[in-house]
């Protein structure tokens, strides 16, 4: 009955996001707009005696340049958000911005362990967070910025922390981590510097990656929030070289970074044993990572270009003595990856498209063999209905050359892994209320895994955010979703930004 429910709370929730067209209002036309001018008593002289004015004002001495105009209006914004008089707003150099949020989980579909496992039913996560960030502004050219999040999580304290692994213990219960912390400025006109902790987005998909490669996620909690919450900051050094609507970036990733991963114990961990002792290269040596993007922005599209030689997120099992015992280490292998991206936007549609290749992928079952993906992303959004976007995205991973031996355990690939994500937004109350779903299924026909989340977002004030919902899992062939199938929570989350 549960998968029942399941689906009868899906289809209830879609036909209540489910956008209805907008009628527009009964709007004058713009022969009624001007018509009132025929009803005057100007004659055609005067009225170009009147237009003339306006042109030799525009036209004389004392013209102003319509930026000058609008700057002034931008300072007094600024000046008015910060409280400060336009002197002050001058000569202040640094503001200190964050948020307070306290987040909770509780897990609704678990059954009852046994002897020895995890008790996951009930409160899964009660964790208050802080987050500081901190900007300075030296001059028009060079500023600064550098942020830091702390959080401690009750929901084991108040569950018993014996009932726990150590690994989740160490990687869930609390955190303190310098976030993004950089120095960014123009070396000249036309190129750009930004050093430091820092996050680089590349591509169009807002829920699936292919060429958005640089930046390693947070995926202790999959399906919780959106891939722009989950993405870590890597210590690099950036330069962009700006040539009218173009742009070449080069990137230097001195800090070796990898997913935030599932610990063994937590209620997401694929396997019944931990993995082996994990082989992590060095930062800031031999190990360094490096990336080339060259884009264009044109009237309507835009297109980019992407090559990067990193190493891979996720890690392969490779023996490394045959013991005995035998010994067995989880290595990164060392990729080429060179990509692109496409958008277009008419009308209301936009149409995006992404490609990559990877090359220097490895698995357990071929030791010493490398193999190459290939990954095709097409995407569609939607947003002639009021107040709504639907978007629609789906990506094929197809490994080149693939063999029979890749199908068996450990490594257990699939020749093409095929992923879609379908996302509907929808506001309400002058945009103070959102309802936002999003299906993500693995496989044609989710046969390896898939979740759909059900939140809505309510400004309370302009400081003050509620975010609650519901996410479903659905278990799955893919290594990752294998037992996330009773992993079915409630989440709610009180956000005060300053």
């Amino acid at each position: 009955m549960r998968y029942n429910t399941r689906y009868i709370l899906s289809l209830f929730l879609v036909l209540f996001l489910m956008p209805t067209p907008s009628f527009a209002e009964d709007k004058a036309t713009l022969n009624e707009i001007i018509s009132g001018f025929d009803d005057t008593n100007l004659s055609e002289d005067d009225f170009e005696n009147i237009i003339q004015g306006f042109e030799d004002e525009a036209g004389g001495s004392e013209k102003r340049e319509i930026d000058d105009i609008l700057e002034g209006f931008d300072d007094e914004d600024e000046a008015a958000k910060s409280g400060l008089s336009e002197q002050e707003q001058k000569d202040s150099m640094y503001s200190l911005d964050g948020y307070i949020k306290l987040g909770s989980s509780y897990n609704v579909a678990h059954d009852s362990p046994g002897p020895g496992k995890t008790d996951w039913r009930g409160l899964s996560r009660l964790r208050p967070e802080m987050q500081l960030d901190l900007s300075a502004k030296f001059s028009k050219s060079w500023q600064a910025f550098i942020s830091g999040k702390g959080s401690y999580d009750f929901a084991y304290e108040i569950k018993g922390r014996d009932e726990f692994t150590e690994p989740v213990l160490d990687n869930y219960e609390k955190e303190l981590e310098l976030r993004e912390a950089y120095v960014l400025g123009s070396l000249c006109d036309s190129l750009d510097i930004k050093a430091g902790r820092q996050i680089v987005v590349w591509g169009k998909s807002d829920n699936i990656r292919v060429t958005d490669v640089l930046n390693p996620l947070d995926m202790r909690e999959p399906g919780l929030t959106d891939i722009e919450d989950l993405r870590l900051p890597v210590t690099m050094t950036r330069l962009d070289y700006y040539m009218g609507k173009l742009s070449l970036t080069g990137i230097v990733l001195h800090e070796i970074r990898f997913n935030k991963s599932p610990e063994y114990g937590s209620d997401f961990y694929p396997a019944e044993n931990p993995l082996p002792q994990e082989d992590k290269p060095e930062s800031w040596g031999d190990d360094t990572e490096f990336a080339v993007a060259v884009g264009g922005v044109f009237s309507g599209w835009d297109i980019a270009f992407y090559w990067a030689d990193i190493y891979n997120d996720l890690p392969h099992m490779e023996l490394v003595s045959n013991g005995p015992p035998p010994q067995f280490e989880m290595k990164h292998a060392r990729l080429k990856m060179c990509g692109s991206t496409f958008n277009v936007a008419t009308g209301n549609w936009l149409l995006k498209a992404e490609a990559a290749y990877f090359d220097g992928m490895k698995f357990f079952n071929a030791p010493g063999q490398t193999y190459s993906r290939t990954d095709l992303l097409v995407g569609i959004e939607y947003s002639g209905f009021k107040d709504t976007t639907i978007s629609f995205e789906a990506v094929n991973r197809h490994i080149n050359s693939f063999n029979d031996r890749l199908e068996q355990p450990p490594d257990e690939a699939n020749k093409d892994e095929f992923q879609s994500a379908l996302r509907i937004e929808k506001d309400f109350l002058n945009e103070t209320l959102t309802f936002t779903l999003l299906a993500s299924t693995f496989g044609l026909t989710g046969q390896d895994g898939a979740f759909q989340r059900f939140s809505a977002e309510y400004d309370l004030t302009d400081s003050v955010k509620i975010t609650g919902g519901a996410v479903l899992y659905q278990s799955g062939d893919l290594t990752r979703n294998k037992n996330i199938g009773g992993n079915d929570r409630l989440f709610l989350e009180i956000k005060y930004s300053f």
